[in-house]
Parts: C-alpha cells; structure tokens; sequence
C-alpha cells in the first residue's frame, strides 16, 4: 500500500457520497442537501477535513446527513486502541463516509451506512491498515418482504468474496448494534465488519466498494415502496419514541461516533447521526397483538432472515 493507493480510495469515497447525495435528492423530490466544507486548524497535531452534506424537512426525509471526511492526527484516541493497544502512540490517517437518514414517514425505516479506512504509522515501523463500515436498517413498522430485500441486498455484496462473508458480518452487525441495557437490537441489521487486512489490500478495497456500492439498491427500493403509505399521529408518536433508541446507541455504545469526538472531530457532523426529533417515556410498553408488539416481539432480535 502506497499513496497512490491512499488517493484512490478518497477517489472513491467522495464519488460514493456524490452518488448516494444524487439519488436521495432525487427520491425525496423537493429537500436539497446542504454542503458544507470544513478543514481542521491543525492544533494539537489535528489535521484534515471534509464535506458535509445535510438535508431538513424534505418530503420524505426529516433528516438525512452524509459525510465524507479524511482526517490525520499524531496519534489514535482511546476508542481507536482499546482493542488495538499496540497502535498506541502512532500517527494516523482515517477517511470515510458516514451517513443516517430519517424519514418522516413511521413506515420507512431509519437507515445507517458507513465505510471507511485507517492507517496507523510509526517510524521504523510497518503502516498497520485496515477497512471497515457496513449498513444496517431500523423500521418502526416492520415489513417482511422489506427485511428480506434489505439482507439478500447485503448477501449479494458479500457473495463475490466467499460463501463465508455474509453470515460472518450478518452476525457481527447483530452483536455490534445491540443495546445490553435494553436487551434488544437496535433494528434488523445488515453488515458490519472491521480490521479486515486478512485478504489484502486488493480485494479488501473491493469488497468495501462492494458494500459502499449496495447500499442504495439496498435501500431506496424500500423507500419507495413505502414514502406514501398513510400513517396517523399515533404512528408518528411510537417512531419519535422509538428514536430514542438510535440516540442511546450512538451516544453510548457506537465506535464510530466515540472515534469522532475523542479524536478532535468536528461535533456538527459527527452528531448530525441524531434524529431532529425524539420521545422517551417511562416504562412504556406495547399493547399486545399490536403492529408495534410485532417490532418487539418478531424484529428486534438477531434471526437467520434468509435461511428461515
């Protein structure tokens, strides 16, 4: 791996954000994303920047945030060696698009897709690298046929690599998007992979475009299928309750969001993974038979979707 191997993966990543902010514009017919572009100062050794994109109050998506970003620092955060404590001290390079899109609509499910690359050096050193990210779906009112399409989505990304790959990460987005607290997932999963080096750089690199390239045929048929179903109020209060799941994820357990605040990130697009608007109540629970007892009793927990 070299430098030229560096600008081509950012090559990537930034036509991936421009591609992905095309085709949402366009599902949602009247939101534009708002663009943004910010650089570090360099204080305390932080350097880098990026490009934020963020849509409000558009027809279909009450929110949606995409975010390309390529920082360097002098050395990794904690978040970063908790798992890899023998990085401790190296410099890195870290790049990669993030995004959370949050419909307005109950029936279209919440959606979360990221890929991204590290590279940690030290003098004297080999460079240890690595790829990551995946995408992973949260519906308030579950449709079957939806979850299907979502995971044979992501074992068509995955399928070109090995019989192995889907069921692997299908398994460790499972665990990863777990809230202990709650004892429940946090929607129906997807991928999620980290630290892959193990095939090389090469195929490596292809099978994060492979996933950074299935995200949109993953999810834009569902939203198209699902923008215009009438819901009512009491629909509308149960996705704002259930939101707030996605806000103690990403605030308590999420990596990505850790990486992002302990290494000096930039809070505005680190935090624009947060829904606009959020309910908690204490100690509510769902009347049983109903479509909302069906999320909790049929959804949120790990199931093989495709072998069932």
């Amino acid at each position: 791996m070299n430098e030229n191997d560096i600008q081509t993966i950012r090559e990537y990543l930034v036509e991936l954000q421009d591609r992905i902010v095309s085709e949402l514009a366009a599902v949602d017919g009247e939101g534009r994303f708002l663009e943004d572009d910010w650089q570090r100062d360099g204080a305390q050794g932080l350097g880098g920047g990026g490009r934020t994109r963020v849509m409000s109050e558009g027809a279909v998506f009450e929110s949606a945030g995409i975010n390309f970003s390529h920082v360097t620092g002098a050395q990794l955060p904690g978040s970063a060696t908790a798992h890899r404590p023998e990085l401790a001290g190296r410099r890195f390079q870290a790049m990669g698009v993030s995004l959370v899109i949050h419909p307005r609509n109950p029936h279209v499910p919440t959606s979360h897709a990221n890929v991204r690359f590290f590279v940690a050096e030290k003098e004297g050193a080999e460079p240890v690298w690595w790829f990551g990210g995946g995408f992973d779906l949260t519906p308030y009112y579950p449709v079957h046929e939806d979850v299907l399409h979502w995971h044979r989505t992501a074992k068509a990304a995955c399928d070109p690599f090995g019989e192995k790959v889907y069921p692997r990460f299908k398994k460790w987005c499972d665990e990863y998007f777990y809230l202990k607290h709650r004892s429940e997932t946090r929607g129906v999963g997807g991928l999620f992979f980290d630290d892959l080096n193990e095939w090389g750089f090469e195929k490596s690199f292809a099978f994060l475009r492979s996933v950074g390239d299935h995200y949109l045929p993953a999810y834009v048929p569902i939203v198209e299928r699902r923008k215009a179903t009438p819901w009512t109020e009491a629909q509308r209060d149960f996705q704002l309750y259930r939101r707030g799941r996605y806000v103690e994820f990403n605030l308590v357990y999420d990596r990505g969001t850790l990486f992002g605040l302990q290494s000096g990130g930039r809070t505005e697009s680190i935090l624009m993974s947060l829904p606009p608007l959020v309910r908690w109540r204490y100690g509510w629970q769902p009347e049983p038979g109903t479509p909302e007892a069906d999320l909790y009793e049929n959804y949120l927990r790990p199931r093989d979707w495709l072998g069932e």
